[in-house]
């Protein structure tokens, strides 16, 4: 039975941890406010612009983004010679930072966890660092605070302390269906996290690399479990929700905030949610001694760390250069054409970090099968967001402020709902050089939830558009004068900058401004890394796993892990001890 009677170990993958932006985190994804050259036609300096070295390479990567920069760092590493052409004039794509003013803003993740975790079990992200040699040091924290329509409080994470809130503003009830709840699903996350993320490719060499050489600890795991257990386990690819309703869980705020729990990590309430990607999360945020991380310096300092490990080992990367389309020559993928005119000759492989629908937009339309063109035209989008970046001094504030907030207004509406939920996050509390001394930075967003359709065809210019903008964000204004208080005004902020989905679909490159497939669980599932198109492959939120950093991540390792050989792969698992 072990795991490859669960739709195959070729597509699947361990689920990953709660690393995302507390979106999205692809789930979050982002707005920068920098604008790069490459939004307007090209300049006399990016024609002129050169790439680091000779314009071709083993590998080309298209977009530095966490699951690009993960895939081409693993590649360097596997003495593969790797290019990484990034369209921005700031690597990181929805992960990026950006600076105005010496306020130090991250433009999506920001609730991040098991960066400190090693080995087997630890995040897929985490791994690839000590791959590359690379440590990102972090602030560890055990909470965050939630303001709901039945109170306000300060949500720890681990074993007990979320009992004493349930009984403080839900009820006895609600305190018994989570010890169930936990009961139920805690024992299934050992079977959810014995196999490495790292140790999954893309071709039958993974019966080598992951299935042969963890058998022992998967069976150790199912046995741990006991019949109960290991029946249970047989759920972990399907929906949450399917769990809950067999423990028979009714209460209102246990089912709501599963719902939201889901939701932040995936972008989807629990009946979209995939049982083994919430055991997981279950287990990092619930178990004894467990803790959040914030990356000091902000979440730049990731995608540093990541182009430190990727350069080390001999990769390259270019910025301001725009891949124009991907070149398709007898039925293969041979390299990229960039907006300059130059060709980037890509001599084993092409790997897209683009969503399904802008990677498609890449390609010659008489190449493409119709049956994948469709395919992907028919996948269902995510919404986009509404993003709120602030600069405003901290006098004022008061000294106990947290880091991270979420706002529910109404439980009725759905976690889901547009307007609804705004997620916060306020990094210059646990990292103080984000901001000018005395000073605090601000990210506020709602989390994929803002329809494009609100948006699409407005002038950006326009009256209207900026209208429109003030309206839609003042959904966000009143959750940051809740979290921070009477101390805050808004007309005092040195910094204020409103994002749109039509500043997330420019600045990102988002087909629509969206956060990436809504793709649920036990209805369809995510492309995986392959294309039609020989030699093109594919990672990133748009293929397995999914939506998140610790999925892209994932991603990211699982091309660059089916583009060398059995015996390199299985190399590198003994060198990092996995």
């Amino acid at each position: 039975m072990v795991l490859a009677s669960v739709q195959g170990l070729l597509q699947w993958s361990p689920p990953l941890s709660p690393f995302k932006c507390v979106r999205n985190p692809k789930r979050q994804r982002a707005v920068s406010a920098r604008i790069s050259t490459d939004d307007s036609p090209p300049s006399t300096q990016e024609k002129k612009k050169s790439l680091p070295g000779k314009p071709e390479a083993d590998v080309v990567v298209i977009g530095s983004g966490i699951a690009g920069l993960c895939c081409a760092g693993l590649l360097a590493r596997y003495n593969q010679d790797v290019l990484v052409l990034e369209s921005h004039d700031q690597p990181g794509g929805a992960a990026h930072a950006f600076d105005i003013k010496g306020y130090k803003f991250d433009s999506g993740p920001s609730l991040f966890s098991g960066f400190q975790s090693r080995g087997p079990q630890a995040n897929p992200l985490a791994q690839v660092l000590d791959a590359l040699g690379e440590s990102v040091p972090c602030a560890n924290y055990d909470s965050w605070m939630v303001y709901i329509p039945e109170g306000d409080f300060l949500s720890h994470i681990g074993p007990t302390e979320f009992f004493k809130d349930l009984e403080k503003y839900a009820s006895q009830n609600a305190v018994q269906e989570w010890k169930k709840l936990m009961d139920a699903v805690l024992p299934m996350s050992a079977a959810a996290m014995a196999l490495p993320p790292l140790s999954v490719r893309g071709d039958l060499g993974v019966l080598s690399t992951a299935a042969a050489r963890y058998a022992p600890s998967l069976l150790k795991s199912f046995i741990q479990m006991g019949p109960q257990g290991a029946l249970g386990a047989t759920k972990l690819l399907r929906p949450f929700s399917e769990i809950i309703d067999s423990l028979e869980l009714k209460d209102p705020f246990i089912r709501n905030w599963v719902d939201l729990l889901a939701f932040l990590l995936a972008g989807v309430k629990s009946n979209g949610i995939l049982s083994a990607e919430m055991i997981y999360m279950f287990a990092e945020w619930y178990k004894p001694g467990c803790s959040l991380d914030y990356p000091l310096h902000g979440s730049g300092a990731i995608v540093d760390a990541l182009i430190r490990g990727m350069q080390k080992f001999g990769g390259r990367i270019s910025l301001r250069s725009h891949v124009e389309k991907i070149v398709v020559e007898n039925g293969r993928a041979i390299g990229v054409k960039l907006r300059s005119g130059q060709f980037v000759r890509a001599k084993k492989a092409v790997v897209s970090n683009a969503s399904m629908w802008d990677t498609l937009g890449l390609l010659p339309e008489d190449v493409i099968p119709k049956s994948y063109s469709d395919r992907v035209k028919r996948t269902p989008q995510c919404e986009s967001f509404m993003h709120l970046h602030l600069g405003f001094d901290a006098e004022g504030i008061r000294e106990d402020l947290g880091i991270h907030h979420i706002v529910v207004n109404d439980w009725e509406r759905g976690v889901d709902a547009d307007q609804n939920v705004v997620l916060l996050s306020v990094p210059s509390v646990l990292s103080p050089d984000l901001a000018p001394p005395g000073k605090h930075v601000l990210h506020a967003y709602t989390p994929g939830t803002e329809p494009y359709e609100l948006w699409e065809g407005l002038d950006r210019s326009s009256a209207e558009y900026k209208k429109l903008k003030l309206e839609r964000s003042e959904v966000m204004w009143r959750a940051v004068e809740r979290v921070l208080g009477p101390g805050f005004n808004r007309d005092k902020c040195t910094v204020k900058l409103i994002g749109t989905p039509l500043t997330h679909q420019r600045f990102l490159r988002r087909n629509r401004g969206t956060y990436g497939p809504a793709i649920q669980a036990g209805k369809d599932s995510f492309p995986g890394h392959s294309t039609p198109i020989p030699q093109l492959f594919c990672c990133g939120d748009s293929t397995f796993p999914g939506i998140g950093v610790p999925a892209v991540a994932a991603s990211g390792a699982i091309v660059a892990n089916t583009l060398v050989s059995v015996s390199q792969h299985s190399e590198l698992l003994d060198a990092i001890g996995i």
